[in-house]
């Protein structure tokens, strides 16, 4: 196991030492003896995890300067791709925000086992998050994977962001019609797609896209909206 990862892992530009190895393996082992509790993933096979999950999510590391930096992962979820990117990358300072506080006390339970430092777990909606004066434009970088069309997506991470940081959102591999349905939204948000990065992950057939927006501007203070209005009233 810990072979299949280090190797896909060095295939995508990144590497992992015996350490972070055994950091992995552990997130691994609680997140399947979590998820007999609570819905964490549809995945359940060791080698599936290690690969759909932790290789996906550090894909972004070469395309993105995540060294040192304060980053945001909004909708995390079950820690996908903050988690793997702390471990990839341990100077970064990470924040994992989600809506549901039993996943919040997962994610405690993981970074306390695998010993993170400079990690937050907060429980929020995105939309409540990025009006928080302690956490608006207060990132380097945003991430999230997995949680809505680009268009809404925008809406929850771009407030997260400061000016000259980047928002970074895992999506599937024909996500050029939802790039361009949300080129207007990014737009208005104060962000500029930057480029479309297609990643294939090592041993799978999953190839996604890496969709990178820049925060050219700050966000008019109208966003993000109150919830529920986002998903059912894009902005168009």
């Amino acid at each position: 196991m810990d072979k299949i990862l280090a190797e896909a892992c060095l295939k995508l530009g990144v590497a992992i030492n015996g350490g972070q190895i055994s950091q992995f393996l552990k997130y691994m082992e609680l997140l399947i003896s979590w998820n007999e509790k609570i819905n964490l993933t549809a995945i359940t096979e060791p080698e599936e995890i290690l690969l759909k999950h932790f290789a996906d999510s550090v894909s972004l590391i070469p395309f993105t300067d995540v060294k040192n930096k304060n980053i945001i992962d909004v909708g995390t979820g079950a820690g996908f791709p903050g988690i793997p990117v702390k471990i990839a990358e341990p100077s970064a300072k990470v924040t994992l925000i989600d809506s549901l506080n039993k996943r919040v006390n997962f994610l405690r339970e993981v970074v306390s086992e695998i010993s993170l430092t400079d990690v937050e777990c907060i429980h929020s909606r995105a939309e409540e998050g990025g009006k928080n004066p302690k956490l608006r434009e207060r990132f380097d970088v945003c991430v999230s994977r997995a949680v809505a069309n680009l268009s809404v997506l925008s809406e929850y991470c771009l407030p997260f962001i400061k000016v000259g940081g980047v928002f970074v959102s895992l999506k599937g591999p024909d996500a050029q019609s939802e790039i361009n349905e949300a080129e207007k939204v990014i737009d208005i948000l104060g962000g500029e797609i930057s480029f479309v990065e297609k990643v294939e992950i090592p041993f799978t057939d999953i190839v996604h896209s890496l969709v990178m927006i820049k925060k050219v501007r700050q966000t008019p203070g109208i966003y993000p909206r109150k919830p529920g209005k986002i998903s059912k009233n894009p902005i168009k």
